[in-house]
């Protein structure tokens, strides 16, 4: 059984639709505590990073208590950014800090240039909108099946560093972390409910790994 958590920042119909279409058996906490039953929590998310307020210190600790009871864990979009100490979207609202780093805007560090430069801000598209490609770095759970080259859908303005944790990687401007996997945690900054037959699989590769 599957824990969605609604903290008013996520595409919860979509994301639902796209795990009932897996057969996975999905549900919404209304509180914190009703999350003790679930095999995997996954938090989605949309807009901006200050929403994840909403997950104050008894969602947080549900949620840690279910990772140490060795039950995964999956962030989308913001709910991936969250998994990070904080991002720059919002400095003064801290990420749950199970993965290392800070997530940046888009643009900010580009490679061989500035993000300043008048050139730079007109060929780089903010916010990063539409189909773009993962190349998969190293073998992991979360991308088991998944091609080199998929295509999936983003719609963001931040993003996570590419660290030790990327297992795919996407390029926009600059490169970042697609797909992040540690031990259970995982996460991916595209919406994998809007990605066709890629998403799904991911998508199952999590349920399965619940289960």
């Amino acid at each position: 059984m599957i824990a969605l958590v609604d903290y008013g920042a996520g595409n919860l119909t979509s994301v639902k639709k796209a795990l009932a279409a897996i057969h996975a058996e999905v549900y919404v906490p209304a509180s914190p505590r009703e999350i003790a039953r679930a095999s995997g929590v996954i938090v989605p998310g949309v807009g901006h990073f200050s929403a994840t307020r909403a997950l104050d210190p008894s969602w947080r600790d549900a949620i840690l208590a279910r990772l140490g009871e060795g039950r995964p864990l999956l962030g989308i979009c913001v709910g991936m950014q969250w998994l990070f100490e904080g991002s720059e979207e919002a400095p003064d609202c801290p990420g749950l800090g199970v993965l290392a780093g800070s997530c940046f805007r888009l643009g900010r560090r580009i490679a061989g240039g500035s993000a300043d430069d008048a050139g730079s801000r007109d060929a780089l598209k903010v916010p990063h909108v539409g189909w773009n490609s993962l190349l998969v770095t190293c073998e992991a759970p979360a991308v088991e099946g998944v091609s080199p080259g998929s295509q999936v859908y983003f719609t963001h303005s931040y993003a996570a560093p590419v660290t030790g944790e990327a297992v795919a990687i996407t390029e926009h401007g600059q490169p970042f972390a697609s797909i992040v996997q540690r031990g259970q945690v995982s996460g991916v900054q595209f919406h994998p409910e809007k990605s066709s037959d890629v998403g799904l699989r991911i998508l199952r590769n999590f349920v399965e790994t619940a289960r």
